[in-house]
């Protein structure tokens, strides 16, 4: 292949974003160091893989799940899996000829949460698809019924409450409605929050007696749709940017609403209550896909504090390191964290070696580890040692991808000692290719 040949191809087709054609099974997979007993349940992660042809853009493949079983000091088994979807099955299309919305019609691609005792492949187009733990598709749910829009693929589990906090965003009015599941799994709560547009609302954040949606200049653009050429956001320097702070519970009449500087947000690391604040930790970029919807600028870890008594906004920006993909001890979800997990350099999809930071926002460190040359991380899940173990004891599971083996393995850190050499390192019978976000569900 010529240098012109590899690059009219899409970065999100070649090297480790190429999907991979197979589905694997194996058992007692062969691992380095000392796997930790306490880890029984399954670290799952979900990525765009697209079966056929070019979807038009990474963000369009179908989805394929990847998940290691760990029980008894061992790597019991790896499976992955595409989720079959009626889009990969038959063809099917989630928006017809006339606009018309199908929600059963689904990439899942994005996301693999567990609630109420079952697991959902997301992506924020459609409702939720209920998977197995063997990663068997069921097929789509709306809970009973009561579901009549998309479902984020960042929902948000409130740890205390066992409830799950959701929304789903619409190019056609209503074009935000927020949702919410007891802790049964029931959805008891639906409400429509009136936004000015068509924005592409990815993710939000919830604190113990609020939540937080992030209504920014990403546009829905009609025109590009119907073409169905490329990807149908883009940036505007016209809609401008805003937070909106609701209480649990409540509806639209009851969001407050705060303008801040335009700027796009895909992923919260969490956000809590500091007496009249809510202080909002984010992966946050300037702005986004001026240069077309493959072109992915840096974001930063920012910190915006909203002050609900003086009705403004302040913002500061916490590392000049680029980040993506930030996480917090689900235990912390909505509660006042100290530590966070983010990817460096993730914004830049070229190849090249690549680290996962620690930030202790106490003190304002942020401890790398360096996984070697050529060796890409993907999202760090952080599992606590034991019910009642500490926000730093515990362990960070990740995907990391060698290119000099062009192979890939499931990496366990210590948390307490993040640089030091991983604890165990699982080798994987397939690299795994990059993709999105995933969970530990524990037995």
């Amino acid at each position: 292949m010529t240098m012109a040949e590899t690059t009219e191809i899409p970065f999100y087709l070649r090297g480790n974003f190429a999907p991979i054609m197979n589905e694997a099974t194996a058992f007692d997979l062969p691992y380095d160091g000392a796997i930790p007993p306490e880890l029984r349940g399954l670290y799952l992660r979900n990525g765009p893989n697209p079966k056929a042809g070019d979807p038009g853009h990474w963000f369009a493949g179908d989805g394929m799940l990847h998940g290691v079983r760990l029980e008894g000091g061992r790597a019991v088994w790896f499976r992955n899996r595409w989720v079959r979807t009626r889009a990969l099955v038959e063809g099917a299309e989630l928006v017809d000829a006339n606009g018309n919305v199908d929600h059963s019609v689904a990439v899942a691609n994005t996301n693999i949460v567990g609630h109420a005792g079952r697991l959902f492949a997301l992506v924020e187009s459609s409702w939720p698809t209920k998977m197995t733990r063997e990663l068997d598709t069921i097929g789509p749910c709306d809970f009973g019924g009561r579901l009549t829009t998309s479902m984020t693929a960042h929902p948000k589990l409130d740890p205390v409450s066992g409830e799950l906090h959701f929304f789903g965003y619409r190019f056609l009015p209503p074009f935000l409605t927020y949702h919410r599941l007891d802790a049964a799994g029931t959805l008891v709560q639906s409400e429509v929050i009136d936004v000015p547009g068509p924005t592409m609302i990815h993710d939000f954040a919830i604190t113990e007696r609020h939540v937080i949606f992030m209504d920014l200049p990403i546009v829905f653009n009609l025109e590009r749709a119907m073409s169905r050429q490329g990807f149908p956001y883009e940036w505007s320097d016209d809609y401008g940017a805003r937070l909106g702070v609701m209480p649990h519970g409540g509806g639209s009449r009851d969001v407050r609403w705060f303008e801040i500087a335009p700027c796009y947000v895909f992923h919260p690391l969490n956000a809590f209550e500091d007496g009249h604040r809510i202080v909002v930790d984010v992966a946050r970029y300037d702005d986004l896909w001026r240069g077309g919807p493959d072109t992915f600028a840096p974001a930063f870890l920012h910190r915006w504090s909203i002050d609900l008594a003086a009705g403004a906004v302040g913002e500061q920006r916490l590392d000049d390191r680029p980040i993506e993909f930030p996480r917090v001890d689900d235990r912390r979800v909505g509660r006042r964290h100290r530590y966070g997990y983010a990817v460096i350099n993730v914004a830049n999809v070229g190849e090249q070696s690549m680290q996962l930071v620690k930030y202790d926002l106490t003190t304002g460190a942020g401890t790398a580890h360096d996984f070697g040359s050529g060796c890409m991380p993907g999202e760090g899940v952080f599992v606590p040692a034991g019910d009642r173990a500490g926000e730093d004891e515990g362990y960070v599971l990740l995907y990391v991808y060698d290119t000099a083996r062009d192979a890939s393995d499931l990496v366990i850190l210590d948390a307490a000692h993040f640089a030091a050499p991983p604890v165990a390192t699982v080798h994987l019978p397939q690299r795994v290719p990059f993709g999105f976000h995933g969970n530990w569900i524990a037995d």
